[in-house]
């Protein structure tokens, strides 16, 4: 499913999630979703004003893209009546970002009922890998209220 301004997600809780309110970290991080769905979540990051010190991406912000888009892919996968919380996660920045945007791409290693593993791959604008991720989350059901 490629993700418009028309299409409505699946439920409230993912629309929620796909689209952050002011002053949610997604929000702030400038993520944007751009495809979703349990097989594959697509989504960008603007590198300015994600930057540490040095004029990189930061890091961390690396991180957040990862398990945002892994944790999207993994609620998915859930399903309703169901929710999905990053467990572990590990990123290894191979090259560093300056300008522009980057790119995450979640795919599944490992879909089961209680927890999904995904690999995050994030490029630069010219298709280059600047990190590979892995996130796991556990699956529960969704608390009542």
């Amino acid at each position: 499913m490629t993700a418009t301004e028309n299409e409505q997600p699946a439920n409230d809780s993912m629309a929620l999630v796909l689209n952050p309110e002011p002053g949610q970290l997604q929000h702030r991080m400038g993520i944007e979703y751009l495809e979703y769905s349990p097989e594959r979540v697509v989504a960008t990051m603007p590198v300015e004003g994600n930057k540490q010190p040095y004029g990189l991406l930061h890091g961390g912000a690396n991180a957040v893209l990862a398990e945002s888009v892994g944790s999207i892919a993994s609620a998915l996968h859930a399903g309703e009546g169901r929710i999905a919380v990053g467990l572990e996660l590990s990123c290894t920045h191979h090259r560093s970002a300056t300008e522009g945007v980057v790119t995450g791409v979640a795919t599944p290693l490992h879909r089961g009922r209680s927890t999904a593993t995904y690999e995050i791959v994030i490029t630069d604008e010219q298709g280059r890998r600047t990190c590979t991720a892995r996130l796991t989350c556990v699956i529960r059901d969704q608390p009542a209220g």
